[in-house]
């Protein structure tokens, strides 16, 4: 009965030892630093320059090469309205609560602002 649990806890140990190294996060992944700024637009990632070889195989046969992050860095560069910010984020400054407090008092007492129809529309 003592050798059993012993060998279950030395199998829970030796499982954990070896699946530990899944959670860590991969190393040498592009993040937003790859977004550049020209002075009036972002520019995109080179996308060549993304590209990690595969380290799997299917049938004894490399798998191609992968651009990480290509598609979503290119995306979000497109989608910056101050494309300034991806290489000099301004800090955030501190909240106006009266404005925040005037708003939620609008919404208790029925005073809602409505939509400016000509720059929103409804979501209905």
């Amino acid at each position: 009965m003592n050798h059993s649990r012993l060998l279950i806890l030395a199998l829970v140990c030796a499982f954990a030892a070896t699946a530990s190294g899944c959670f860590k996060p991969p190393r040498n992944m592009p993040n937003e630093s790859v977004i550049g700024y020209d002075g009036q637009s972002a520019v995109p990632p080179d996308c060549a320059k993304l590209a990690r070889p595969s380290l799997l195989t299917d049938a004894g046969l490399r798998r191609p090469s992968m651009q990480w992050g290509c598609a979503t860095y290119t995306n979000l560069a497109a989608q910056l309205a101050h494309p300034e910010d991806a290489v000099k984020p301004q800090t955030l400054g501190p909240a106006d609560a009266a404005v925040a407090a005037s708003a939620v008092r609008r919404y208790e007492s029925g005073r809602v602002i409505p939509l400016d129809t000509t720059t929103s529309r409804d979501s209905k």
